[in-house]
């Protein structure tokens, strides 16, 4: 089985997969936030420079819906070194699908064809993608299929979930063997994989030669999941190079208390008496207070 860490906006940067990747590893493949424009901002260069990934195999993501646009990212990521980038036809947010990026292009099945035209027939790199099955009825998943099987994919990610309904409700993993029948890439599953159990039960419902979870919300709640129990010693280190790497290139207490305080919104759940500590981290406005909160949720 191999693993692939998802990329979540704001939270797997190139300081969390370092520190992932040093303290817990267990994944064989990394994934950035979405890349929106070949002229990136320093953030989104940051993350991708391969001296700030050093030992991982990294793939970096785009979004949009201009073949144009695409393509001159990708060719700048492939000057950094990189020879698979993948496309985000997944993100399902309001303001992405307006636009018709992410899950939006998947609405219109000929607009989505034309845009895999070109960027297949011109691209220098390798494209994988992630997709979901559709807007609003999984009977769009078989239009879209039709639509996928025409291109040499690296491999096509599949959260088996409708735009609409975001991360809530059950998956539908008929949505996944449907395309293992249909399509001949490399399909990688995705979606609700909490924990290595969660996993043997999805195993249950899907084809047996699925070999390729991608894993997000619930490998950064519980970063240990691939590798054994929850270690208090370990996971301090884990926390302390995340907070001191975010001090070291973020300006002043607010950015970095921000970063750290959407994680600890994963992380509290390794701990038994939740809401009182998670409250002291949340409520801190400066890194002594964070320091003594987080000191003492540790010493429980």
């Amino acid at each position: 089985m191999q693993f692939y860490l998802a990329p979540l906006e704001g939270i797997t940067t190139h300081i969390y997969r370092r520190a992932f990747f040093k303290y817990y590893g267990g994944v064989d493949k990394y994934f950035t936030p979405f890349i929106t424009s070949a002229t990136m901002s320093h953030r989104e260069r940051q993350d991708v420079l391969p001296e700030n990934n050093v030992g991982m195999e990294l793939v970096p993501q785009i979004l949009t819906n201009k073949s144009e646009e695409f393509l001159e990212i990708a060719k700048a990521l492939q000057d950094l070194g990189y020879e698979t980038v993948n496309l985000n036809l997944g993100c399902p947010s309001g303001t992405v699908v307006s636009k018709k990026r992410g899950a939006g292009m998947l609405s219109d099945p000929e607009f989505m064809k034309n845009f895999l035209d070109e960027i297949f027939d011109m691209c220098q790199c390798r494209i994988s993608i992630k997709t979901r099955i559709g807007i609003e009825d999984v009977a769009e998943w078989d239009e879209l299929l039709k639509v996928y099987k025409n291109y040499p994919m690296e491999e096509l990610i599949i959260h088996p979930r409708l735009q609409k309904e975001f991360y809530r409700g059950s998956v539908h993993p008929d949505a996944y063997s449907r395309a293992d029948e249909v399509l001949d890439v490399p399909l990688c599953y995705n979606g609700d994989i909490t924990s290595l159990e969660k996993l043997d039960e999805f195993k249950e419902a899907l084809p047996e030669d699925m070999n390729r979870v991608m894993i997000g919300r619930g490998l950064i709640s519980t970063p240990q999941m691939l590798v054994g129990d929850f270690d208090l010693s370990t996971f301090r280190n884990f926390h302390d190079e995340i907070y001191h790497a975010y001090q070291d290139c973020m300006s002043g207490c607010k950015p970095t208390l921000f970063k750290m305080k959407e994680l600890w919104a994963y992380w509290i759940s390794n701990f038994t008496d939740e809401k009182r500590p998670l409250k002291k981290i949340q409520k801190a406005n400066h890194f002594k207070d964070y320091e003594e909160a987080v000191a003492y949720l540790f010493s429980l």
